[in-house]
């Protein structure tokens, strides 16, 4: 990295890049990422990394890579295995114009910080999203790889973007949208915190902008390449839009626990359908799980718990 990229006293913005880990060693791949960006004119950056695990068994290897990385680096641990405490804890330690969350099973590309930071420039959005890219083993079914079921971009409805995630996202700092607004900590075991947190940014009157180019690459690791994994992951993220479904829609859930019964028996008639062409059937099959999922958010019950669980590598899928 040249010695000329603006330091945080002298750069016109400051941005953090904040990462939350959960013993997870491929933290070392996201830093040594992170260490790549090619850095936009004016723009200076310093690296946050919350520690969600009980011990602090990041705090050695952050301190081992930090001599080596051309941004400041803030180690902070927050013991709790819960998501929702490590993204407030890197909201509450960010001190720059811009705050940016990339997960600690993925490496940024080096456009990547470039790319966000011209994108709310140019739109005034109070948070940009970034596109996930799943990278696939060759060992992983045939069908998931044709289908990519693992990478994650935003779905527009109507022209907007109404909702998030947080493995690749830019936030303004000085929006009153962002501003005091945190991840919902009773979210923070189950997954679905990001979901909820971008919702209501929207509902709010935020406004999510997308950078194409702001690239993140993620690793597809052999406990998420089954059909089961998917299963769970499509189901969970079915409940998080029940229960905000629920919330918006109050006295009236019966109408939208009817609508997504509907929708979840079309997909698996449709699944049905497409019996011989795999990555199809399985694609309608998760979306009638996610339809499923959105039933029992609806009445009420309990999401199930991602984080902390080993099957799921440590920490939930973005929804």
């Amino acid at each position: 990295m040249s010695l000329s990229v603006p330091t945080a006293a002298s750069a016109k913005t400051l941005v953090d890049l904040c990462v939350c880990t959960y013993r997870r060693p491929y933290l070392e791949e996201t830093l040594r990422s992170l260490a790549m960006l090619d850095m936009p004119a004016g723009v200076a950056a310093r690296i946050v990394v919350a520690d969600n695990d009980i011990t602090d068994s990041a705090r050695q290897l952050v301190q081992l890579l930090a001599p080596s990385l051309p941004f400041e680096v803030q180690y902070i641990h927050c013991p709790a295995a819960n998501i929702s405490l490590a993204r407030n804890t890197c909201l509450d330690a960010a001190r720059g114009d811009f705050l940016a969350f990339v997960d600690d099973d993925s490496t940024v590309t080096p456009p990547w910080l470039t790319a966000l930071v011209a994108t709310a420039e140019a739109t005034g959005a109070d948070a940009v999203l970034g596109p996930v890219e799943a990278v696939y083993a060759d060992a992983a079914p045939g069908w998931m790889r044709r289908g990519d079921f693992h990478s994650t971009r935003p779905v527009w409805v109507d022209g907007q973007i109404r909702t998030g995630y947080s493995g690749n996202v830019l936030l303004r700092r000085a929006s009153a949208h962002v501003a005091g607004r945190r991840f919902n900590l009773a979210l923070g075991k189950t997954g679905g915190e990001d979901t909820e947190y971008f919702s209501q940014l929207h509902e709010a009157g935020g406004r999510i902008a997308y950078a194409a180019e702001a690239v993140v690459l993620e690793p597809v690791m052999p406990e998420r390449a089954r059909l089961q994994w998917l299963a769970k992951r499509r189901f969970r993220s079915g409940q998080t839009h029940g229960r905000l479904l629920a919330a918006q829609h109050r006295g009236r859930a019966l109408k939208q626990v009817g609508m997504a019964a509907a929708k979840a028996a079309y997909c698996f008639a449709s699944a049905a359908a497409l019996l011989a062409v795999p990555h199809r059937r399985n694609r309608e099959a998760l979306r009638g799980l996610m339809h499923v999922g959105a039933i029992s958010g609806l009445l009420g019950v309990r999401e199930i718990r991602l984080y902390g669980d080993s099957q799921a590598g440590g920490r939930p899928h973005a929804a």
